[in-house]
């Protein structure tokens, strides 16, 4: 019986795979991670650059087989590639370099009668769990963070993400960076097309480098579409629309109480959209 742990560089994937491993030992636990990179060589493009650091670390820590895959292509290559900007409704760059490269593996290396599909989401998520356990079917899906007392010796009947951090660094690992940068989430690398309004105000107050590679490449996509699209949208007079990052820089230095700073967006890349479960391109 494999145990595969969606290992996505974030707390919660470290808290979920450290209770599988307590739980069933690490003789036939696998961590699977999916970069978003690609060959890319710009340190603002993918995942945060400590987050590989953070990956070695814990699975020194936690053991069992790290399983990498890297797609080949970044997310602005897909972006282009579908003629599609990403974005919180729909993630192509997620289902392209994630969900699928992850799932090709699960059903060549993985028994779906026999192995188990774990992911880091915790008890604030649940609402997500009904697609995350349809979309690895035939594989059984279980998010060990959003079950009560997971571990009997656990002395808590859920894990808050501050309780998680403390408790990698008590097992002496160093948390990724951007949680004490203040961050809610270690995806690609402060941004993520899933990202709110608060957390790309974030990234700009924090790494404004990295902040212009984001709002760079999105004008690129404006442009090579021809389209008035972004990532961020907003509602204005009950009708949605699109906010460009440019905008969104501009607001914060003239009006900033115009940006919803509680927008911080979700982690989701292992969630897929039902409009892309058939996108094999």
């Amino acid at each position: 019986m494999k145990h595969i742990v969606m290992f996505s560089g974030g707390i919660g994937s470290w808290g979920a795979a450290k209770m599988v491993a307590q739980k069933f030992g690490t003789e036939n636990l696998y961590l699977l991670f999916t970069d978003v990179k690609g060959n890319a060589q710009s340190p603002h493009i993918g995942e945060d650059e400590d987050t590989y650091r953070f990956l070695d670390d814990a699975v020194a820590n936690i053991g069992g087989t790290y399983i990498y895959i890297n797609e080949g292509r970044d997310i602005w290559e897909v972006f282009k590639d579908k003629r599609f900007l990403g974005n919180s409704r729909l993630a192509n760059c997620s289902h392209l370099l994630k969900q699928k490269p992850a799932r090709a593996w699960l059903d060549a290396n993985c028994d779906p009668e026999t192995d188990v599909v774990y992911v880091g989401i915790d008890w604030t998520e649940t609402h997500r769990l009904p697609a995350i356990e349809r979309n690895y079917q035939p594989f059984k899906a279980v998010a060990p963070l959003a079950i009560p007392h997971y571990l009997s010796n656990d002395g808590d009947a859920y894990w808050e993400k501050d309780e998680l951090i403390k408790w990698a660094q008590k097992e002496g690992l160093t948390p990724p960076r951007l949680y004490s940068l203040g961050f809610a989430h270690n995806n690609c690398g402060g941004g993520c097309v899933r990202a709110g309004q608060g957390q790309f105000k974030k990234l700009l107050d924090v790494m404004p480098e990295r902040f212009a590679t984001w709002e760079a490449k999105e004008q690129e996509m404006r442009d090579y579409l021809g389209k008035d699209v972004a990532i961020l949208s907003e509602v204005v007079d009950g009708v949605k629309r699109p906010l460009p990052l440019t905008v969104l820089r501009h607001r914060a230095e003239e009006q900033p109480f115009l940006i919803d700073n509680l927008d911080l967006g979700a982690c989701g890349c292992f969630v897929q959209d039902e409009s892309l479960a058939e996108d094999d391109q």
